[in-house]
């Protein structure tokens, strides 16, 4: 108890001086806390199905090493593309982008969730589970297995232009999406829960949803007139997203769930607070996604707007979308959904191209409130070596911690404990802690030359972080007298105070 109240004073104390951290770290070259996510999906994948295990497994080693390489800290694996699993389940069918058809084991037996997972934490990175709530089919030819749920409660489903969705309306869809993501968190050590941006799907000419039937039968008990079907889907996403976030939480507290929306929430021409764009399809409006509200009542722990357009674009211009985020920022954990492919050749109107990531990026640091970048996606960033390049020397040089969460848990862990240096090896003890948000989920290793400044405040002198209780010196460093610096992190990133040592490199 005596822990949860000094959580609750130290969150008030942080979450008033968040925007002022963003901003001071806006004049810091390499700031020491940013997120750099990266989005690996599943659903695009078509080389799986053809593949070993062993194969697949290599494949994902090879994209985290590279994503690892480019000091990226989190990693947003898709988990369920498609009301199917990635994952051990009971309660869904194994996904067709596994194994070529849904239902159908892998074999050798293997679980891609955990697996991910474990490599994610060896290279102290986080990884967070993808889902995607309503989406079953994505066209007319796929086959569903036959134990899928579509066919023991058909009347849980609907169909909009060519594909089959769960009706957002029905309380039983509902409480599905709650029993399958909290089965996975109670089972598996995982960081983070995200959704993208895939509400009520997006408009479909003047198609309109078909939801008739789930509107009459609940929405006088949900509070709403016969005339106010849009605001009464709005609501249930809305208790989607609360009853999730809470649902989470009772099973893990610390385990975040974030969202990535659409960038534009809603144009300045449906509503004064919009941003200057004019977008043909809006959160708010087509997908009854009120995802400011959200953020307003704190019931996601990061947002994360997809601002996949160039600067520029006359409908969703990049700068317009970036700074209304910036000023309507309710969360404390801002980050930005980046397009790899809208970076280093941006088509321009009259057929030109443009390298838009150096004003990309000086955007995100100007705007000041935003507190890192989410790289869509990971598996073709990986394949752009200029890229890559221009993160590994510059963007992304030195390694960061994500930032922290206060609202969730502001209390460091106790300091490493026996630290030592042998060969060329550091090692050390974890803390002891006394609750499970007290335990070390990762570790900082800092460095300092002879003469240096001993001082944590940037990245200049982090050189990694790592999963487990040891650090290998690299080969090339120079002769000379160091001194290295261990922190502890817990689940949510509140960093221990550094214990030190004397290392003579020879």
């Amino acid at each position: 108890m005596a822990k949860r109240i000094l959580i609750l004073i130290a969150a008030l104390l942080i979450i008033g001086k968040f925007q002022a951290r963003s901003q001071s770290n806006n004049t810091v070259k390499y700031p020491k806390r940013e997120f750099r996510g990266a989005w690996f999906p599943t659903v695009t994948n078509t080389t799986w199905k053809d593949m070993t295990t062993d194969e697949i497994k290599a494949d994902i080693i090879r994209v985290l090493d590279a994503l690892a390489s480019i000091h990226i800290n989190a990693v947003l694996f898709q988990v369920r593309p498609q009301a199917d699993a990635l994952i051990v389940s009971k309660l869904e069918p194994w996904s067709r982008f596994l194994t070529g058809e849904q239902g159908i084991a892998p074999e050798p037996f293997w679980d891609p969730a955990a697996f991910v997972i474990e490599e994610c934490h060896k290279r102290g990175m986080e990884m967070h589970a993808w889902f995607n709530p309503y989406r079953v089919t994505s066209n007319e030819e796929e086959k569903l297995s036959p134990n899928h749920l579509y066919f023991k409660k058909p009347e849980m489903f609907v169909k909009y232009g060519k594909q089959i969705y769960f009706d957002p309306g029905l309380p039983e869809s509902r409480e599905h999406i709650y029993t399958v993501i909290k089965d996975f968190v109670r089972r598996y050590d995982v960081d983070a829960i995200h959704f993208d941006d895939y509400f009520y799907p997006y408009r479909i000419g003047r198609e309109e949803f078909p939801d008739e039937a789930s509107f009459l039968k609940y929405h006088k008990q949900d509070g709403f007139g016969r005339w106010d079907k849009l605001n009464w889907r709005r609501n249930n996403v809305n208790m989607l997203v609360k009853n999730l976030n809470d649902t989470i939480k009772s099973v893990k507290p610390w385990v975040k769930f974030g969202i990535s929306p659409f960038g534009v929430w809603r144009n300045v021409s449906e509503d004064k607070t919009g941003s200057n764009t004019n977008s043909l399809q809006t959160n708010y409006d087509d997908l009854f996604a009120d995802v400011r509200l959200w953020c307003q009542k704190g019931w996601i722990d990061y947002c994360v707007p997809q601002a996949y357009q160039r600067i520029g674009h006359p409908r969703a211009d990049y700068e317009a979308v970036v700074r209304w985020w910036s000023a309507n920022k309710y969360i404390p954990n801002l980050y930005i959904g980046q397009s790899a492919l809208q970076m280093l050749k941006v088509k321009l109107p009259k057929g030109e191209t443009e390298n838009q990531l150096l004003r990309k990026m000086a955007l995100t640091k100007e705007c000041g409130n935003i507190d890192g970048n989410i790289w869509r996606p990971g598996t073709q960033l990986v394949e752009d070596k200029t890229l890559m390049d221009s993160l590994r020397t510059s963007y992304q040089k030195h390694p960061a911690l994500i930032p922290a969460y206060p609202g969730l848990d502001s209390i460091p862990p106790a300091s490493v404990k026996a630290l030592q240096h042998k060969d060329g090896i550091l090692t050390w003890k974890a803390p002891s802690p006394k609750a499970p948000l007290d335990e070390a989920q990762f570790y900082a290793v800092y460095c300092f030359k002879k003469g240096d400044k001993i001082q944590f405040d940037d990245a200049s002198s982090l050189v990694a972080v790592v999963g487990n209780t040891c650090y290998t010196i690299p080969n090339n460093i120079k002769p000379g007298s160091y001194i290295y610096a261990i922190t502890a992190l817990d689940k949510l990133w509140n960093e221990s105070k550094p214990i030190k040592i004397k290392v003579r490199k020879w």
